[in-house]
């Protein structure tokens, strides 16, 4: 069943979409033609004109079948296929009123209905374009039907369903208008407030210096990693402290600071794992998660990061200095909180520190 509605409306939802507009439509010619059929068997419509203009509805909903459906291989836009559903749906109201009799009044509540259908799929202007053909074919039609059957078709009333459906059409149009602008207005808020959200959702999870992950959202990668349970090996955590960071900021300025920290992370990132995670902790530290790593292939990697980082040339910098870290290391135990893993790689890193720095120690 699923494949049969998959064949017959696409896969696409802009497809399935249109299509479903198409049966929302085919809905409304099969209702008409049953009530043009009640007014055959009534004696108030001509049985032929009625039974031609029902397979002409038929023919035209079955051929926008086809052009809807294979649409995109056509080169067809929505709009286009819009613009002729709605050609075709006026031709058919207006041979349906030319055929009705004495009920035809009711059929230009139709012609509104196919309006406000328009406004669905076409701008402002085409809604309107579509409104004044509406008229022009009907109030053709009125003329036509007065100015030969005169007794059955008098002029007064005519002119009367002319005016009525003058002001219903074109009110529709304006407010079918009105409506699109305004759904338009709240589709474009609704994307700026999209962006908005994934700023926001940026900024709550990326530090805005060097674009690593901020500490927030270290914290919460932490909390999932202490939830999963790893088939393999554990986790490790490294902090790395960027050696003698307050002498570039002391002696350069806090900019050249701040260029520092955004080669430092760039340089950094590239010497990652595909699921590694590098965080500015806070000022010139940062957090290295380590996910289903051993100490040893934890390692490399931080030998990998400090090979990228003794490349670094800041502009600015003495090239005689060379930027380096120091970096603590150390494995989480089954079942242990992160806190305490950081902690054993916190006290690692001092020692690294303490022995000289731009080394690696392991807790």
């Amino acid at each position: 069943m699923h494949d049969t509605a998959r064949a017959l409306l696409g896969a696409e939802p802009a497809l399935r979409r249109m299509l479903n507009y198409w049966i929302a439509t085919s809905l409304l010619y099969l209702a008409g033609m049953l009530l043009l059929a009640c007014q055959v068997a009534w004696g108030h419509t001509p049985r032929g004109p009625a039974l031609a203009l029902g397979a002409a509805a038929a023919a035209g909903t079955l051929a926008f079948y086809i052009l809807i459906r294979f649409s995109a291989a056509l080169g067809l836009a929505p709009g286009v296929l819009a613009m002729l559903q709605s050609l075709f749906a006026i031709g058919c109201g207006m041979a349906s009123y030319a055929i009705a009799g004495p009920t035809r009044a009711a059929l230009l509540a139709m012609t509104v209905v196919i309006v406000a259908f328009c406004a669905v799929a076409l701008r402002p202007r085409q809604t309107m374009c579509v409104s004044v053909t509406a008229l022009a074919g009907m109030g053709a039609v009125m003329w036509r039907l007065q100015a030969l059957y005169p007794l059955r078709y008098p002029p007064e009333i005519e002119a009367m369903n002319f005016g009525y459906l003058s002001a219903t059409l074109l009110s529709t149009a304006l407010l079918s208008s009105e409506m699109t602008k305004l759904r338009r207005r709240m589709k474009r808020k609704k994307e700026e407030l999209e962006q908005a959200l994934e700023t926001i959702r940026t900024l709550a999870t990326v530090d805005e210096l060097t674009a690593l992950a901020n500490r927030r959202h270290m914290n919460e990668l932490l909390t999932a990693e202490e939830r999963r349970q790893p088939a393999g090996g554990g986790s490790c955590v490294a902090l790395l402290d960027i050696d003698f960071f307050k002498q570039v900021n002391d002696r350069h300025g806090h900019a050249l600071g701040d260029a520092v920290l955004r080669e430092f992370a760039r340089a950094a990132r590239g010497a990652l794992r595909a699921n590694d995670t590098l965080a500015r902790w806070g000022g010139e530290e940062f957090l290295l998660l380590l996910p289903d790593a051993a100490p040893q292939a934890a390692r490399q990697v931080l030998e990998r990061m400090a090979d990228h980082v003794h490349a670094l040339r800041v502009e600015g910098l003495d090239p005689e200095r060379r930027i380096s870290f120091s970096a603590g290391l150390a494995e989480r135990r089954f079942g242990e909180p992160f806190t305490e893993a950081i902690s054993r790689a916190d006290k690692a890193l001092y020692r690294a520190k303490a022995s000289g720095r731009d080394r690696i120690e392991t807790a």
